[in-house]
């Protein structure tokens, strides 16, 4: 069987959830056994988000190859419970660094590099990459944007040259578009989605789905007024109303027969039934929880809720797991001192210290890490969180009162934070940090060995910095002992309080790892001693 495309576009605004679409129906193509992987297109001239501040993108996801991704991609595997990579998504930064370099090495002859054929022939080479080996039944493909972008323009080409090239069973293209309610005149209006279509139908694409967002629920009407406008059958267009979760949408999506009209546009009518019994039982588990904890989450970017994305749907599945709402509380690091400690973490039943970078809001942190130690609250520091966690134990247990990471005072006195020794010798900021998935030993008596069951782990990091392996004898003989390293560099990659009822820091980041069918265990476990602290 030929490998199948499917193209997701956006119209009318940005944000109306392309990937939770585009999960959904892989979700669903996979139920019904079929291999099915996803891509993002990125209109933004960035190579990748590594460089981008998350206020102005949310948070980079990495994969497990280490390429610095879009968030979307976070969902595509939380979803689908599947790696992707690098190929995975794809900018338009990426597109022309490719061209402009086979330029230079002579690849085109002489001939003037344009944006037709030379851009739209690398876009196409890329979407069609994933699926050309035959490992994938259907590869879909997200444009970032919406139709009309001056950026995206370059994918809607490509798309229309590829609708062309291809047999019609080979492709399809689906359309999200909003459908807005107005108070005033207490109706929905069909409008924006028309110009929307006829914007797309400019650039010579036909949509074979509309899928609708909306806040109200669409009448047959309204369908087939959508349907006679935008020149798509009635059934073809999709109602996707807000949901209490996004995990909520592959239902959503399956009882109005989305897969189903994809698959017959795609002529995949043998596959079998959707099997979603275990996605159901989460969802049950989700919706009817026995207790509930509250968990503090301090970081410098808690304004946006997407600069956070990983750990919060990480807590939204280990919750699942333990029958219990998790309620996370996000708190300003900046906002943390001696004083206000007390009354920020009052009710709350366990401390994630987030990752980050940069000096803003550290001293917050090292605060938040210092009140859930001495307090025997629960306590998970990710990445820096684990930075200033090996910093407030430096700090207030051994002594070192001027105990810094090198990043914020190169010249500290106890740098028992510092700048790995191979990232000394580099100068570009993008792709060059540690990146992606490396093993790491834990020690059999750990509490992170009972936690992982096991004492080989593979995790994904994100991080230029380590704790100093210098200072690792000194900080076990006061009590917070290295229980995970890296074989081949000895960097350390978790450290613990043994007399401490759960403190853990992990270099890594467990929260690219989580998903609904394997939570990860650490933040099962964050939550378990949650409720143990809650309820003792």
């Amino acid at each position: 069987m030929n490998t199948k495309y499917v193209f997701v576009l956006g119209g009318v605004t940005s944000s109306l959830g392309k990937g939770i679409i585009s999960a959904s129906l892989a979700k669903l193509l996979q139920a019904r056994g079929l291999r099915v992987t996803i891509q993002k297109f990125d209109p933004y001239i960035n190579i990748d988000p590594g460089t981008l501040n998350p206020y102005e993108h949310g948070e980079c996801y990495v994969t497990e190859d280490g390429a610095e991704t879009d968030l979307d991609l976070g969902h595509y595997e939380r979803f689908l419970n599947v790696y992707t990579s690098r190929a995975n998504n794809v900018t338009t930064g990426r597109i022309y660094q490719t061209v402009i370099q086979k330029e230079r090495e002579g690849a085109f002859l002489g001939k003037t590099v344009q944006v037709i054929p030379h851009i739209t022939d690398e876009i196409k080479r890329r979407m069609m990459m994933l699926g050309k080996n035959g490992d994938y039944d259907v590869v879909i493909s997200e444009i970032g944007g919406t139709v009309g972008d001056i950026e995206s323009q370059p994918f809607v080409e490509a798309i229309r040259q590829l609708q062309w090239e291809m047999e019609d069973d080979d492709c399809a293209v689906l359309h999200l578009t909003l459908i807005p309610f107005l108070n005033a005149a207490k109706e929905l209006k069909t409008k924006p989605t028309q110009h929307s279509v006829r914007m797309l139908q400019q650039h010579g694409l036909q949509p074979d789905v509309i899928v609708c967002r909306t806040e109200h629920h669409l009448t047959p009407e309204i369908r087939k007024k959508i349907a006679l406008f935008c020149n798509v059958k009635s059934n073809a267009v999709i109602e996707s109303i807000d949901a209490r979760s996004i995990y909520e949408v592959p239902l959503r999506m399956m009882d109005e027969k989305l897969d189903e009209i994809v698959m017959g546009k795609l002529k995949l009518n043998n596959a079998a039934k959707p099997d979603l019994k275990e996605w159901q039982k989460f969802l049950d588990k989700l919706y009817h929880p026995k207790d509930e904890v509250n968990v503090a989450l301090v970081g410098k970017y808690v304004e946006l809720q997407d600069a956070y994305k990983s750990i919060l749907e990480s807590f939204i599945h280990a919750g699942a797991t333990n029958e219990c709402t998790v309620n996370v509380h996000c708190i300003h690091s900046e906002s943390i001192n001696e004083q206000s400690a007390a009354g920020k973490f009052e009710n709350i039943h366990a401390v994630l210290v987030a990752p980050g970078f940069g000096e803003r809001g550290l001293e917050g942190k090292i605060e938040a890490v210092r009140y859930a130690r001495e307090h025997n609250i629960p306590f998970l520091g990710i990445c820096l969180g684990m930075q200033m966690a090996v910093i407030e134990y430096a700090r207030h247990v051994l002594g070192y009162s001027n105990a810094m990471t090198t990043e914020v005072e190169p010249c500290t006195p106890h740098p028992v934070i510092n700048l790995m020794e191979d990232q000394k010798r580099l100068t570009i900021k993008g792709g060059t940090m540690r990146l992606g998935a490396y093993e790491c030993t834990l020690s059999k008596n750990s509490l992170a060995y009972k936690i992982y069951g096991k004492d080989h782990i593979k995790e994904r990091h994100r991080h230029r910095y380590e704790m100093n392996f210098d200072y690792v004898e000194e900080f076990s003989k006061k009590g917070l002992h290295a229980t995970g390293k890296n074989k081949e560099t000895g960097l350390v990659e978790i450290v613990e309080i043994p007399k401490h009822p759960f403190f853990v820091g992990v270099q890594f980041h467990p929260e690219l790892k989580s998903t609904v069918e394997n939570p990860h265990p650490l933040f099962v476990a964050l939550v378990g001693a949650a409720l143990q602290y809650k309820n003792k």
